[in-house]
């Protein structure tokens, strides 16, 4: 499968080109679906289990009626689980955040494929990491946060931890000691949630712009009211996560499913636009050179620990 760059109203996306694969016919193309009864794809627990079911069942029918192979949609309660998952081959393929690709990286010896990310309507394939408060607070920066409480998202969450709890301490606000208590909600919305309610002064979560985040699609589904919340600190930006593949997989399987998941806005809008935020215009492809920098940081944050006795 080769690559190339096209413009596409105005911006710079990838198209596929496929050699051969829309003139061999169904059964040369196919091979590996004699090996799967199903093919599973993991997805992260950053948004509550109802929605996040909602939100990729149409996903999955899709993806069922592009790949000729029943595709099930494999959740769990933690970052942790998917990425065991894919590790121990329970999973064919999985949506990650940079950190959780990461972390499944180095859990899998390198045996796992970056294949596409997303792009959105301004061109960019990236977001940033920032710590809300609640909109009626005093809380105006950071420094005003000292002693109060902070949460945290996911352990394996790029902007829920690792982008701030790293960036923090470079700027001086190391969290253990210049925050009253640092804890971990578990998910970007328990954590907003925490911070609308009064458990938390402040909480880590993600934003691609000041019209999409996690926050921003909490109050459009009616989770917290409209200006209830707002952001004092904001990270520099983050490569956006791939979707991945376990690299023991067939090919066929793995390029069947790229495309699958490229094509998806063309072949399948109203399937698309449920699953994706609604600034994404498609995907780009990617490989582990992009993330680099995201294994380095996670080691530089076990260091960090270790050399205060964690």
């Amino acid at each position: 499968m080769n690559v190339k760059s096209v413009r596409h109203p105005g911006l710079m996306i990838v198209s596929f080109l496929l050699v051969l694969c829309f003139c061999l016919p169904v059964s040369l193309q196919a091979d590996w679906r004699n090996q799967f009864d199903e093919v599973k794809i993991g997805v992260l627990s950053g948004e509550n289990e109802k929605d996040r079911i909602r939100r990729y069942k149409m996903f999955g029918k899709y993806m069922t009626k592009a790949l000729g192979k029943k595709v099930k949609i494999f959740t769990a309660s933690s970052y942790a689980g998917v990425m065991q998952a894919m590790a121990a081959d329970q999973v064919e393929f999985a949506f990650y955040g940079s950190s959780s690709y990461a972390g499944a990286w180095k859990e899998m010896d390198g045996k796992i494929q970056p294949l596409l990310t997303r792009v959105t309507d301004d061109g960019s394939t990236g977001y940033y990491s920032v710590v809300v408060v609640k909109a009626d607070s005093p809380y105006k920066t950071v420094d005003d946060l000292k002693g109060k409480t902070l949460a945290f998202g996911d352990p394996n969450s790029t902007s829920g931890y690792a982008v701030p709890y790293y960036n923090l301490k470079k700027q001086g606000y190391n969290p253990e000691k210049f925050f009253g208590s640092v804890t971990f909600s578990g998910a970007h919305e328990t954590g907003i949630l925490g911070v609308y309610n009064g458990q938390f002064d402040a909480a880590c979560t993600w934003m691609t712009n000041d019209a999409v985040g996690n926050f921003q699609r909490m109050m459009e589904k009616k989770m917290i009211p409209e200006g209830s919340v707002r952001y004092i600190w904001k990270s520099p930006e983050i490569t956006n996560g791939p979707f991945a593949a376990r690299s023991n997989l067939p090919k066929d399987l793995i390029d069947d499913a790229t495309l699958a998941l490229f094509r998806m806005a063309s072949e399948d809008p109203k399937a698309y636009s449920e699953m994706v935020d609604k600034n994404q215009i498609g995907w780009i492809a990617v490989n582990h050179n992009r993330y680099a920098w995201i294994v380095t940081m996670r080691d530089d944050i076990k260091k960090m620990k270790r050399a205060r006795g964690n």
